[in-house]
């Protein structure tokens, strides 16, 4: 026979059509997996600020256990941030951006614990170096870490 079978040609067209919908920048699929992008992106800025800060206060002052957890957070904030960029599969992303929400939570409630009832036999003062600006940093984040994990699922409950 001349010409292809035609079962193959409608498996060709039918999967073009479903790759067209990732290049097409007017397809509402790929107008959704841009906008993750953003919120990933958006994401990760935030983790680094906020192991940054921790960096930044370590080398600045806090030492002993504190100085050795903020140190960590820095270490853990750029691991997670990399990993949200860098996970190609689904389940790889929904974990990296669970993982991350549950830090940037964790590391703003450790905060909001040392400002009230202390944390480790320290208590920190809302005039403190930093504390202002962390808080809105971890608040924000925890907020944006949200809106990506959401977004991520959805991703799968599109495809």
């Amino acid at each position: 026979m001349n010409g292809p079978e035609p079962s193959e040609g409608a498996t060709d067209v039918t999967s073009q059509s479903q790759d067209a919908g990732w290049r097409d920048p007017g397809s509402a699929r790929h107008r959704r997996r841009r906008s993750l992008i953003v919120w990933q992106a958006l994401s990760s800025v935030l983790l680094l600020a906020m192991g940054g800060i921790h960096l930044y206060l370590r080398f600045t002052g806090s030492g002993g256990l504190i100085g050795v957890l903020f140190v960590l957070n820095a270490i853990g904030g750029l691991v997670l941030a990399v990993a949200i960029l860098a996970a190609r599969r689904w389940f790889l992303r929904v974990l990296a951006s669970a993982l991350g929400l549950l830090f940037m939570a964790g590391t703003l409630l450790a905060l909001v614990l040392a400002l009230t009832v202390g944390l480790f036999g320290i208590r920190q003062q809302l005039g403190g170096e930093l504390v202002v600006t962390t808080l809105v940093v971890e608040s924000i984040g925890t907020l944006v870490l949200v809106v990506t994990t959401t977004r991520v699922l959805q991703m799968r409950c599109a495809a």
